[in-house]
Order: structure tokens, then C-alpha cells, then sequence
């Protein structure tokens, strides 16, 4: 099942222009996250990160530019998406097929020392929140001391009033910035399921979504303010949103 590397190049490509419809200054989020992860690891000869819904690894090629003695293992659930990873960025990543939240996802990972940084973007909201708690109880004990848990997201403020404030600003810069002009999701995944390079691995996507029982949807929506909450009810003390630009943010808890 696997594909060329133009065709890679051009679903990738076109999956870089249409998340940029969605992730408010998205390129910057991905700098911050490096510079975090970048400063936590200053000393260490080869830190070991973690990619948490990693798709066609647009953040673990990021890190591996910026890092490149590290380790990193990038994990999705998506065969599709992973194909385009492994053909895309071969060497950014291991990349392993693996359901976060599923029994012994951990397990699978194979890690045989603690992790440095687990990092995520625009990938975790997808648990519901008890899922999300047990990951995050999961992931502070894969954390060596002074690890980091970095999760770049959107989240939704306490109040609604707030909330729609975020947002609006998040919209404008869209507008200036002329990101919503860019495809989207669903135009996304339409086209790319005519490519003929693809029908194998879309086939096994589906099998794979229907045995997860995977309802796509917008995720848990839960507030940062509620993030931080089931942070620290997995054991994290120190948790602090290190960036925001409308509803988008970087959100960083340190495990002691």
C-alpha cells in the first residue's frame, strides 16, 4: 500500500494549505512548540519526543529540522495519513500505527527509556475527556522528571463571552492573512479519495475507523481552563499556556 513520493509530496503539500485554514498562525504554533521543547532539552545528547496524532508529520518534521539529534516516535491511528509521513519524511520519525487511548497504547509504543516531550497539535480533542484524563495520567508516566507535555490546540474560554472574543479574533486574522481562502478538510479528503495511488489505503482506513468505532466530529471542545484542571489531576503541578493568538494556544505542563 505504499505511494510514490510525488504522490506524497502533492497530498502533503495540499495538507499543509488546507490546515492553515483552521490553525490560526499555525506556522508560528509549530516554532513555539520547537522553541519549548528546544529549551527543555538543551544538554540532553539525544532527547526522546513523542508525536501524538502525528498525520503526515507536519510537526515531527519540524522538530527533527530543528532537532536533529533527537528521537522521535510519531503515532496516529490514520494508515492514509501515516503512508504520507513515511514517504514524505522518511527520517524525521519511527512511525507506528497506534490508537492513543486504546488498552496498551502505551505498551506499543516500544519505548525502552523515559520520554523527554510529548508533543501534540490539533489532534487530542478528539478524546473524550475520560479518555483524555486516563492519556494524560498515561503520558506523566512515560515523562522523565522536568519532561514536558506541549499541546497545541484551540480551547474555548470559560465564558461565552470570552470565547466568542477569541474567536473573532482568530477570524479576522484569517481574513487578513487570507488562510480561509485555502481548501478545506472535507475538499481535502473528497479529492484525495479519487487518486487511484490511495484506494488501498483509504479501504483500510475505513476498516480501521469502524473497528475504533471512530465518529469523527469536533472533539471534546473542552475549555483551557479544564485542560489545566485534568492536568493536574494527572500529577502535572506546573501547567501554563506559553503562547495564544486568538483561541489558539500552546499550553506546557512539566512533570516534577
Amino acid at each position: 500500500m505504499g505511494v510514490s513520493m510525488a504522490t506524497a509530496r502533492l497530498w502533503v503539500e495540499r495538507w499543509e494549505r488546507q490546515q492553515q485554514r483552521y490553525a490560526i498562525d499555525r506556522e508560528e504554533r509549530f516554532t513555539v512548540i520547537a522553541d519549548v521543547v528546544e529549551h527543555a532539552t538543551a544538554g540532553r545528547s539525544r532527547p526522546l519526543l513523542l508525536d501524538l496524532g502525528c498525520g503526515p508529520g507536519s510537526l515531527s518534521a519540524r522538530l527533527a529540522g530543528r532537532m536533529p539529534d533527537a528521537e522521535i516516535v510519531a503515532v496516529d491511528m490514520d494508515p492514509l495519513l501515516l503512508e504520507l509521513a513515511r514517504t514524505h519524511h522518511p527520517s524525521a520519525a519511527r512511525y507506528e500505527e497506534i490508537a492513543i487511548g486504546d488498552d496498551g497504547w502505551t505498551d506499543a509504543l516500544g519505548l525502552n527509556r523515559p520520554l523527554d516531550a510529548a508533543v501534540s497539535t490539533t489532534a487530542l480533542h478528539y478524546l473524550s475527556e475520560p479518555a483524555l484524563l486516563r492519556t494524560y495520567r498515561q503520558l506523566a508516566d512515560l515523562l522523565g522528571p522536568g519532561g514536558l507535555l506541549v499541546n497545541g490546540d484551540h480551547f474555548a474560554q470559560q465564558s461565552q463571552p470570552c470565547s466568542d472574543l477569541t474567536a473573532h479574533v482568530g477570524h479576522r486574522r484569517a481574513e487578513r492573512t487570507r488562510t480561509h481562502a485555502h481548501e478545506d478538510w472535507q475538499s481535502w479528503w473528497t479529492a484525495a479519495a479519487l487518486d487511484p495511488e490511495l484506494t488501498d489505503l483509504f479501504t483500510e482506513r475505513e476498516r480501521r475507523q469502524a473497528a475504533h468505532g471512530h465518529q469523527g466530529g469536533n472533539g471534546n471542545a473542552l475549555s483551557l481552563a479544564r485542560h489545566t484542571d485534568l492536568l493536574r489531576q494527572a500529577g502535572f503541578r506546573h501547567i501554563a499556556p506559553v503562547w495564544q493568538f486568538g483561541d489558539s494556544h500552546v499550553l506546557v505542563a512539566v512533570k516534577d
